[in-house]
């Protein structure tokens, strides 16, 4: 059985607040090269900030999660059935999903477990789809402050697999036919203490309070305040989003 590595049980109803949606043109890109668009799945829901974008494109959308704790948080959506299960494992019939997606969590996971679970689960020339992204885009000063504070002073925080994410995804296993991938981007409109919410639910703040007894957020505060004020005005935030999108061709991976 996959270990269940959970970095954010503890701070699920923060990461139902202030974490970024995706764009309705993800999903409408995503369904468009879909065979199908009867039955998607999203692993690694979180609280369904991908789920409820989906069900807009897919006549059903199954999203789970292993932590109770964010499913129990998640976006009521008529379209999106939400269960606790792991990724690697999950209550799926065989051959019964057209599009599987894993947003900003792919990581996390025990990968060749999970894509063995894809195969199955997965309909002939179904599509996996997962993607992440990078630290926010504000203004040249502000994303300086932040990068230095998500690569210098939570370097030692970080879970190792972050640096499949600093690579954008690019090293990252995957066994399955690789599509070309238009870009998109994640915007949001925040005042600086809705981007210090966000910044709390990272994994290494978390990790880093619990090993030292600081709140390290409210350093990068000091930091920003001057580079923000008012720190009530509301800034444009952007995410580049780096995809990876692929056909499972039914059975194993290669």
């Amino acid at each position: 059985m996959a270990v269940f590595r959970d970095h954010f049980s503890q701070q699920a109803a923060a990461y139902a607040s202030h974490r970024p949606g995706y764009p309705a043109a993800l999903f409408q890109h995503l369904a468009s090269v879909c065979r199908r668009t009867e039955r998607a799945w999203d692993t690694a829901t979180g609280n369904g900030q991908a789920a409820t974008g989906l069900a807009v494109q897919f006549a059903t959308v199954v999203a789970t999660d292993a932590s109770r704790n964010q499913i129990a948080n998640a976006k009521p959506h008529p379209g999106v059935r939400y269960m606790v299960a792991a990724s690697e494992h999950s209550p799926l019939a065989p051959a019964s999903i057209d599009l599987t997606t894993i947003a900003a969590a792919l990581h996390w996971l025990d990968l060749d477990a999970f894509y063995r679970e894809v195969a199955r689960v997965s309909r002939p020339g179904a599509l996996l789809a997962a993607w992440t992204y990078d630290p926010p885009s504000i203004d040249p000063a502000i994303d300086e402050v932040v990068r230095d504070f998500s690569t210098n002073t939570l370097a030692s925080h970080w879970p190792p697999e972050r640096r499949y994410v600093d690579r954008h995804y690019q090293t990252i296993p995957f066994p399955f036919e690789r599509l070309p991938a238009p870009r998109f981007e994640a915007r949001a409109e925040w005042s600086l203490d809705q981007l210090l919410s966000y910044v709390g639910t990272w994994s290494a703040v978390v990790r880093g309070k619990a090993a030292t007894g600081t709140d390290l957020v409210a350093g990068l505060e000091q930091q920003l305040l001057p580079l923000w004020e008012p720190a009530a005005h509301v800034r444009v935030i952007r995410w580049q989003l780096f995809l990876l999108v692929g056909r499972v061709g039914g059975g194993s991976p290669r």
